[in-house]
């Protein structure tokens, strides 16, 4: 499957893993990227934004992290914004939609302790379990593969807090490819 199609059906799966509404005081990101007026109780639906990122505005989040991200990812953080969505097998941390990738850097740093613990262990957290799970999911940039992607782990959010170290409790998928055709299978499996 071609990288630019893989992207497509990834983020068409979206609208199939999560109901993707939202009400303005709970998701400010969601409500910038809600669509049509505002149903009973003032819910709306949100739809990933098509946009186009220039390249150049990754190099002060690479600045920041132990490593580029993988170039699927990349490509997905380049094409689109989106708020937070639970795919079911995790939470993808949102993109929000602005002149830079800054809010995106924010919403994979905002915790201090997990960023900082993370970051030196060599992980970038791009999502959390899903539902309401805080466990951060992340890529491993330890385990680089020649196919230049890194596997996807789920590291133990307590152990950081409460022990100061990193547990990974499960690898997700091998790579950010995997669980993208894990996920794309997932939704069209209904």
């Amino acid at each position: 499957m071609k990288d630019e199609w893989l992207v497509e059906c990834f983020v068409a799966s979206f609208e199939k893993l999560d109901d993707m509404t939202v009400f303005k005081e709970t998701d400010p990101i969601a409500w910038q990227l809600s669509v049509g007026s505002a149903g009973q109780y003032g819910f709306r639906h949100w739809r990933p934004k098509r946009v186009s990122t220039s390249k150049t505005l990754l190099e002060p989040i690479y600045s920041q992290l132990p490593a580029p991200f993988p170039p699927l990812f990349k490509r997905l953080v380049l094409w689109f914004r989106w708020a937070e969505v639970d795919l079911q097998v995790c939470r993808l941390l949102a993109n929000p939609p602005g002149p830079d990738l800054a809010a995106l850097f924010q919403q994979i740093s905002g915790d201090p302790t997990l960023w900082k613990y993370l970051r030196e262990g060599g992980y970038i957290q791009f999502g959390r379990g899903p539902d309401i799970d805080y466990d951060p999911v992340c890529f491993d940039t330890n385990s680089w593969k020649n196919s230049q992607d890194y596997k996807v782990v789920k590291i133990d959010h307590e152990e950081i807090l409460c022990n100061d170290r990193v547990k990974i409790v499960a690898e997700l998928a091998p790579s950010f490819r995997e669980l993208m055709l894990f996920t794309i299978d997932k939704a069209n499996r209904g």
